[in-house]
């Protein structure tokens, strides 16, 4: 059975039109400037040091290339099952962003398959998300997917929500919690409160039918990342900022954008559920719904 650790450098045009460059020593890691870690010429020199599969040898379902970002922060004992999950029949390449763990992370996910880039030191969870986008974005796959690194999502509800962006020509398909036949697994009482407040208002700062705006599950097309008024590498969306920032300027610019339940489960030790901090993670995941409604950015 092909693992996507047999992913080799390719020759010549990898049939994106894109020059597709040899593996290199690059990692950031050994890098003595870590100053400009988080710019996009820093990121887009350490994704051309990794190798990337022809166009014409890649996976593909229903006709389209599908790659999956995981974005991990010493996930080690959860991103090797996490990444294993994921559904080779459905899924070319699984890209690991390792955010500067000091754990087994990288090397857990290597041997579990997937592509790995590491960054120096931890970038922020927007910094990890956008990192694996821009891989997926340059090397032309065209469906590109987030699942969250610490094994609290089912990779096999890609298949539903791959199906439902392809058989209703949409652009983005969100996960969601909170629709029929979707699970929450030792979710608490406090988390319940806060993402169905939190989806409220967003429905009605943004007139959309979301159910659940915080969930971090996603399918879209490469094309929504070709969107002008979409612009990742600003510096306040380094953190919980950008996945709500994708969401809102996503459904603002017109693209066709449905949800899909899915389940999501939690870990046992509320220790491992989250590395979030209280009052400051939550506030910058609000900050995108008013700050983006009230134009004071874009």
């Amino acid at each position: 059975m092909r693992s996507w650790r047999r992913i080799r450098s390719c020759k010549g045009f990898n049939g994106t039109g894109r020059v597709c460059r040899k593996p290199s020593q690059i990692d950031s890691r050994n890098l003595k400037d870590t100053a400009h870690l988080s710019s996009k010429q820093h990121v887009q020199k350490l994704i051309a040091s990794k190798s990337c599969r022809n166009l014409e040898s890649r996976t593909k379902y229903r006709n389209l290339t599908i790659m999956v970002t995981m974005p991990c922060w010493n996930e080690e004992g959860k991103v090797g099952p996490g990444v294993r999950a994921v559904p080779k029949s459905l899924v070319d390449t699984v890209c690991v962003v390792d955010n500067g763990s000091v754990d087994g992370t990288a090397q857990e996910a290597k041997d579990s398959g997937a592509l790995v880039i590491s960054h120096a030191k931890n970038l922020g969870a927007g910094g990890g998300i956008r990192t694996g986008l821009e891989y997926g974005r340059e090397n032309g796959y065209d469906l590109l997917a987030v699942l969250a690194g610490d094994n609290q999502d089912d990779p096999n509800d890609l298949f539903r929500a791959v199906d439902k962006l392809i058989d209703e020509n949409l652009d983005y398909v969100q996960g969601s919690r909170w629709l029929k036949e979707g699970k929450r697994e030792n979710m608490t009482i406090s988390r319940t409160a806060l993402t169905w407040i939190y989806s409220f208002l967003f429905r009605i700062l943004y007139r959309t039918k979301i159910t659940d705006a915080t969930n971090g599950f996603r399918v879209f097309r490469k094309e929504v990342l070709d969107n002008p008024k979409l612009n990742l590498w600003q510096d306040w969306l380094l953190q919980y900022e950008l996945e709500p920032y994708l969401l809102i300027q996503t459904c603002r610019s017109g693209y066709k954008v449905s949800e899909v339940p899915v389940t999501k489960r939690y870990h046992e030790d509320m220790k491992d559920n989250t590395k979030m901090v209280p009052f400051k993670s939550w506030w910058s995941i609000l900050r995108p719904l008013f700050l983006l409604s009230l134009r004071m950015k874009s």
